[in-house]
């Protein structure tokens, strides 16, 4: 079974509850008839409910439950529920009950607050919105999952006819979001992605710190931060399987590593990939996407206390489906 499949079955089994915020966006509908009829989640499509029927024409969501960000029953409750999450950070709580009031007509802020009150157990949106826009009401109503010091993203790469990491499988991280993590940062992203692949894969984590030097082969500021961070992800998950620094070569294939890194637990089996910077995870995961021909699963969050996660803007209606199962399986409870 392929990774996505499996994803899908995981999905599937638990009858998660989604919002889709983008009601409006062609794609959205379409992918939300998709995930209706395979019965992926439950779906929450935000816009007016005739508007939405109309416009999807073919695409059967009769089945979606529909919220009008315009006119709902809740409105008063989510702006007082607003106002208790973020008065502190006005002048007024007038104030604070005025920015709520506008708020949560907007159907970001909202579906991250249906989200909050437990209506939905993720959202997904992306389509039309920044990745600012997706994540700031997430940041502000949801914050961090308890333990996390920092959201980051990853992408599972999906390697066709490879035995390297975990038959093909890897998730590499950070990609998509954190700029230049410092050591601490860094540390962060290994241990939240470490987790992130055991929910999503089933399989036991293998992480590699990567760098453009191997146990100490070369030295400046660069490989020093990538030793640092391995030294504190280690102090701070003892038990995990994490080593570096390492090179990427060192890293996935077993001769290198053994060569390059011998008594590591990790040289050679890496399935975990942790790149110094956005530039690297970035340059990095679009390399194997399109000269190894992998599909590439995100950019997926990680570290908000329950699951939102973000399209591109040039995702297709297959893509908003797979992004929608993946959340799905990243908010079952442990």
């Amino acid at each position: 079974m392929s990774f996505i499949d499996s994803i899908f079955e995981k999905a599937k089994a638990v009858g998660k509850t989604i919002v889709l915020p983008e009601g409006n966006d062609p794609r959205t509908l379409e992918a939300a008839s998709k995930i209706l009829e395979s019965k992926i989640s439950k779906v929450i499509l935000l816009g007016n409910k005739e508007e939405l029927l109309k416009k999807a024409g073919a695409w059967d969501i009769s089945g979606a439950a529909f919220v009008d960000p315009l006119q709902y029953a809740e409105y008063d409750e989510y702006v007082e529920a607003f106002v208790e999450l973020r008065k502190s950070k006005f002048p007024s709580e007038e104030a604070a009950r005025e920015k709520a009031k506008e708020l949560m007509r907007d159907e970001m802020f909202l579906g991250v607050m249906m989200v909050k009150r437990g209506k939905a157990d993720g959202m997904v949106a992306g389509a039309c919105h920044s990745t600012a826009d997706t994540l700031r009401p997430s940041l502000q109503i949801l914050k961090t999952a308890p333990g996390t010091k920092l959201v980051s993203s990853f992408f599972v790469m999906v390697v066709p006819d490879c035995e390297l990491g975990n038959n093909g499988v890897f998730l590499f991280s950070d990609s998509g979001l954190v700029e230049n993590p410092d050591a601490d940062a860094l540390s962060e992203i290994a241990l939240s992605s470490a987790k992130s692949f055991q929910q999503l894969t089933g399989a036991e984590p293998n992480v590699a710190m990567l760098s453009y030097s191997t146990y100490g082969s070369a030295h400046s500021e660069l490989t020093e931060k990538v030793v640092e961070a391995t030294r504190l992800a280690k102090e701070k998950a003892p038990s995990l399987n994490l080593d570096g620094e390492l090179q990427l070569d060192a890293a996935i294939v077993p001769s290198v590593g053994s060569s390059k890194a011998k008594g590591s637990a990790v040289a050679g089996k890496a399935n975990v990939l942790i790149f110094p910077d956005l530039n690297a995870g970035n340059i990095g995961y679009k390399l194997v996407q399109r000269l190894a021909r992998a599909e590439a699963y995100g950019p997926v969050t990680q570290g908000i206390a329950a699951p939102v996660n973000d399209l591109s803007r040039g995702c297709s209606a297959d893509d908003i489906v797979g992004v929608v199962a993946i959340t799905a399986v990243q908010a079952i409870k442990e």
